[in-house]
């Protein structure tokens, strides 16, 4: 199927038909074929300011390259839906086969930004702050950070995320990222001392042993369950790096966790983050209202918690109502086959649209507008990626 562009010029402004139209699969089709690497998301920020633009939004690009959006009466409780624009690498052709849409970014997370846009522009009676966030696949958070330190706080969040049409996610876990270094003199292969590789691999063995051993589950994807992955690993007989990826649950101790990494032989640990495991009660009113909205179209609403980690953890202590949504099947996030049902991403729309005034008229009313700054412990800033542990 052609990826022709509906009959819309983007100049005029989008009529109310369009959005229960061919649009919003459009509208996807174009973001997923404009490549946004992170890094490297200035081309689909600034098709996405065209087309809110276009909607009726009040739009702009900021200084980190989060693309914003708002609507609706300034004396309503504003409501912000925040996504992010940015992919991580690979190529996914973009392509149409039935009702299911091929590319990379499809589910994580265009898929949603498109959804909330097109639900935002469809409310009324409610304040809406559409942000395409940036840097959210890498270590940072550097759009969501951005954004709590220069937008003054929202009555409620959505975070833009994969939970399935019918789904919302309630919390992530946390994140932790070490990397481990050895240098020492080259040995002999017929050493019985450990060379610097076998030392690198016995690093990352000893600090997943650390992470199970702190819970009695067994399953690794149990969100109260600590893990670590090896995400690479490269060396010879005198010199070795390794890094790990750790997945951890609300409340966890990195301190405890970095002191044990220091416990063991090595020439230099560094951390790249420290995010925070969160969630959220089923009675939060954005919980509740994309409950209702969902059970209203003859579904039952399905609950998650999530492994991996999102926006949500880096916006949390805002402490104001928040969950994830969106279309699509999270198991299909960076894979080679991801794709997403444009059934679903209408149906998502329909939900948030449904959502939005009646979460509406659950939030106080606008009060004086006040910037939060976010906490050290949320993740590095944009400059600083890494924490050095020991030099």
């Amino acid at each position: 199927m052609s990826d022709s562009r509906p009959a819309i010029a983007r100049s005029r402004p989008v009529r109310p038909l369009d959005l229960q139209g061919d649009y919003p699969a459009w509208l996807l089709r174009a973001a997923v074929g404009i490549p946004s690497v992170s890094g490297e998301e200035l081309p689909v920020a600034g098709f996405l300011a065209e087309q809110l633009t276009a909607l009726g939004f009040d739009a702009h690009v900021d200084e980190v390259g989060n693309v914003h959006g708002v609507i609706g009466p300034s004396t309503a409780p504003t409501v912000m839906l925040l996504g992010h624009i940015d992919t991580v690498p690979g190529r996914v052709p973009v392509c149409q086969i039935g009702d299911l849409l091929y590319g990379r970014g499809a589910v994580d997370a265009k898929g949603a930004m498109v959804a909330m846009i097109c639900a935002a522009a469809r409310s009324s009676d409610v304040r809406v702050h559409v942000v395409g966030a940036v840097g959210e696949e890498v270590a940072g958070g550097r759009g969501a950070l951005h954004v709590m330190a220069t937008v003054p706080k929202p009555a409620a969040v959505v975070i833009g995320e994969p939970s399935g049409w019918d789904g919302i996610c309630l919390g992530y876990k946390g994140r932790t990222g070490i990397g481990y270094e050895m240098q020492q003199p080259p040995l002999h292969t017929s050493s019985p001392e450990p060379t610097a590789v076998e030392w690198a691999v016995r690093f990352a063995s000893e600090v997943q042993g650390y992470l199970r051993g702190l819970s009695p589950e067994a399953d690794p994807i149990a969100f109260g369950v600590a893990t670590g992955t090896l995400t690479w690993l490269r060396g010879d007989l005198a010199r070795a790096e390794a890094f790990l990826t750790c997945r951890v649950p609300p409340g966890f101790d990195f301190a405890a966790l970095e002191r044990f990494a220091k416990s063991l032989p090595h020439s230099r640990i560094w951390v790249d983050e420290r995010v925070p495991g969160v969630t959220r009660p089923r009675a939060d009113p954005v919980v509740s209202q994309l409950r209702a909205a969902i059970a209203s179209r003859g579904v039952r609403p399905t609950l998650k918690l999530k492994a991996g980690s999102s926006d949500m953890n880096t916006l949390d202590p805002w402490g104001v109502p928040m969950a994830a949504y969106g279309p699509g099947d999270a198991h299909l996030d960076h894979t080679i086959d991801e794709h997403i049902a444009l059934s679903d991403l209408y149906r998502a729309i329909d939900v948030l649209a449904l959502t939005l005034p009646r979460l509406a008229r659950q939030l106080p009313a606008p009060a004086a507008e006040t910037v939060d700054r976010p906490p050290a412990l949320v993740g590095p800033a944009p400059h600083d990626r890494t924490h050095s542990l020991e030099a």
